[in-house]
């Protein structure tokens, strides 16, 4: 029996974390180990006056205040937010100005809040709208992506087209929040730093501590052993790393900065707040004769983070005519940065709102609107897919569903004073693969030892390259062990995009595949030592694919609406994937269900408000930003189809961590159109924006001769 890949496999870990012996970053206990708490500034643009730590200082337990005055100098980071405590700016609220070092989490906390610090305050600026007068158009979107690209004359087609939709959608800022706060823990040993910390990268961290302390990277060892979630906030080391290493060099002690939660919106990324305008044109048959997607976004004014949410566009659907530009304002905000499908999440939510909207012009169903769009090749690159089975999955979702039973009308399901209604949507997440060195062994007892620096953010990841290992060595799973989440361990990419089995798995594959060929050539026992063998996939993994390598997907769902209350109730979701093979079965409806879950809290309870007056997000911890609770959460289903795509990686896999929560949202969204025939253009979909929308449509209703019929044009709520 080999190892089973595809088997649904349990994580190895899961025994660890349920009994509590998994030790997370802030839990490596040393002699004389410190703690530390941030003070943050109160203030949203300006510069620190001074300082009064004398209180502090005054308390039992407090070793320690470090300010700009005092804190170890740092090299120029390449990530401005990392600059902490190296000058008197500040260049938004919530920005650290003083670190309090003392014996206990306690006492620390005590020497926080009786620090004193003056500010010279100058005006702000935190909002933005469309019109801003400070946006600009970027060289790029993320991930190099080109800020603009268009085909034809998208405008020109777009007056033309027989049946034109024109909407506008807003996504508000969204933040990470995962499990385990951002933390680390540090100590320096004759000029040689050993780091724990939560992070999605150890060899990132590593790269960035070496370069802002000016230290060979030999000299530092950077651990991520086990990590509670990051979804992207973790993806780049943040403040808290580079604190506790300040403190650590300061004190000469280990120090543990573990930040709290309701500081986290502020220093350790967001998604920024994106506002829509889609484009869509069609000729009656519901041929896209035109595609315009503008987004506008914020940044910070201390580094350019522009999310690329008009990229999604440039791939779904055939048109020969299209427009897609991204234009950000540079505000007094925190930075923003990675978040779970950053640019695929608010980027589809619009463009599938808008494709429903399109199909209600047309009197046309949804699901045969987008196979009546299905491209041939990538419209964007010209590229031929490497695999595209869209269209199977939104059949396939149709038929699990009971798609073909659905009254096309709005607001025809009712159940007293519930309205019940059901959406679909497409979903889109690019194919990436990096560079990655792996180790396998072969011990003398017959097991097999693989170690390669990734990282297990609660993903299985231990787990399922145990089982690529197993399967290319041809050994059950029980014989193959792996050691991950350690700078000290042959380098690897950090867990993002969705590419950490792809890349990881890759190496993997290729060292144990090499092993099980020199153990076949081998006679007699093996050293004691073992045998080792190590592959490295640089020239093969990042070599520029002549395919567009994507998975897709399709989401469906079933609300009902409480027109008493405003409430909105998800009764069913169902997510068909086409992600390549599937590696564990077990795993990978996790992440499914995990993604679908926050798309969930995407559409109906999670969203963030910038507080104008004092440049602040008001829902700062979990009692106010509202994540999905099990009573949120009703029926959810996760399917796929396998696919056959040898131009991926050896095991034919696509990244499945980020892809569930890009088209939940408008699924949802547009089933709560079908429900009550209100079209909500902003989200989230609180019970008081829903109740205002219904009592809206009422009073529409009372003036009109007649009810709406499938082909009425949607009802325009802004």
């Amino acid at each position: 029996m080999t190892g089973g890949v595809g088997a649904p496999a349990e994580r190895r870990e899961g025994r660890e974390k349920v009994s509590g012996t998994a030790r997370y970053a802030a839990e490596y206990h040393s002699p004389g180990r410190a703690q530390a708490w941030p003070v943050p500034a109160t203030v949203a643009r300006g510069r620190v006056t001074g300082v009064d730590t004398a209180a502090a200082l005054a308390l039992p337990g407090v070793l320690a205040v470090l300010t700009h005055e005092n804190a170890p100098r740092l090299a120029e980071p390449d990530d401005p937010t990392l600059a902490v405590l190296q000058d008197a700016r500040v260049p938004h609220r919530g920005w650290f100005v003083a670190l309090v070092v003392a014996e206990t989490l306690e006492a620390a906390r005590a020497g926080a809040a009786a620090v004193r610090v003056a500010y010279d305050a100058e005006e702000h600026d935190v909002r933005l709208t469309a019109s801003h007068p400070g946006v600009y158009v970027p060289e790029e979107a993320n991930a190099g992506h080109p800020a603009v690209r268009e085909r034809g004359d998208p405008h020109r087609a777009f007056e033309s087209s027989a049946v034109r939709v024109d909407v506008a959608y807003r996504v508000p800022p969204l933040h990470n929040h995962p499990m385990e706060p951002h933390a680390s823990t540090a100590r320096w040993d004759d000029g040689r730093l050993t780091v724990h910390t939560s992070s999605q990268g150890a060899g990132a961290v590593r790269a960035v501590l070496a370069g802002l302390f000016a230290l060979p990277k030999r000299r530092i060892v950077v651990t991520a052993e086990h990590v509670g979630g990051g979804f992207g906030s973790k993806g780049t080391p943040r403040p808290d790393v580079v604190l506790a290493a300040m403190a650590a060099r300061q004190t000469g002690r280990a120090v543990t900065v573990a930040l709290p939660r309701r500081y986290l919106p502020a220093v350790v990324g967001h998604r920024a707040p994106t506002l829509h305008r889609l484009r869509l044109g069609a000729d009656t048959d519901g041929r896209l004769t035109s595609l315009v997607h503008e987004v506008t976004t914020h940044t910070s004014r201390i580094k350019e983070f522009v999310e690329q949410a008009a990229v999604p566009a440039r791939v779904m659907y055939s048109t020969p005519h299209s427009r897609t530009v991204h234009r950000v304002a540079a505000l007094d905000v925190p930075s923003p940065s990675w978040m779970r499908a950053p640019g695929e999440a608010p980027g589809m939510y619009a463009l599938e709102s808008a494709m429903d909207e399109l199909a209600g012009e047309l009197g046309m169903d949804p699901v045969e609107l987008r196979v009546r769009n299905e491209p041939d090749v990538e419209p964007d690159s010209g590229k031929p897919f490497s695999s595209r089975h869209l269209v199977e999955c939104l059949r396939e979702g149709a038929r699990r569903f009971g798609w073909a039973g659905r009254d096309p009308r709005p607001g025809s399901g009712g159940e007293g004073p519930l309205l019940v209604g059901t959406g679909v949507a497409a979903a889109t997440y690019p194919v990436m693969v990096w560079p990655a060195a792996a180790t396998a062994r072969a011990l003398p007892d017959g097991t097999f030892l693989v170690r390669i620096n990734a990282t297990d953010i609660g993903t299985g990841a231990r787990t399922v390259l145990a089982q690529v290992g197993a399967d290319a060595l041809g050994v059950p799973l029980e014989r193959v062990w792996t050691e991950v989440g350690s700078s000290e361990l042959p380098s690897a990419p950090l867990a993002g995009g969705s590419s950490g089995t792809a890349s990881w798995g890759w190496a993997v594959h290729e060292a144990c595949a090499q092993l099980a060929r020199r153990l076949a050539e081998h006679a007699g026992p093996l050293p004691e030592q073992g045998l080792d063998v190590r592959a490295d996939t640089r020239g093969a993994a990042d070599t520029e694919s002549a395919w567009s390598r994507h998975a897709f997907g399709a989401h469906f769902a079933e609300v009902a609406v409480d027109t008493v209350t405003g409430e909105v109730r998800v009764r069913r979701l169902l997510g068909v994937y086409a992600a390549g093979h599937i590696l564990n079965a077990r795993t990978a409806r996790s992440q499914f269900v995990g993604g679908m879950t926050m798309g969930l809290g995407m559409a109906l309870t999670e969203g963030s408000t910038m507080d104008a007056a004092f440049g602040d997000f008001t829902e700062s911890d979990l009692a106010s930003y509202h994540v999905p609770v099990h009573a949120d959460v009703g029926e959810i289903e996760a399917h796929w189809l396998d696919e056959d795509d040898p131009r991926l990686n050896p095991m034919g896999s696509k990244g499945i961590g980020e892809i569930g929560i890009v088209g939940t949202a408008a699924a949802i969204g547009n089933a709560v159109h079908h429900a009550t025939g209100v079209r909500f253009r902003e989200i989230p979909l609180t019970p008081d924006r829903v109740l205002a929308g219904l009592l809206d449509r009422r009073a529409t209703n009372d003036v009109r001769t007649g009810p709406a019929t499938s082909g009425s044009g949607p009802v325009r709520q802004s």
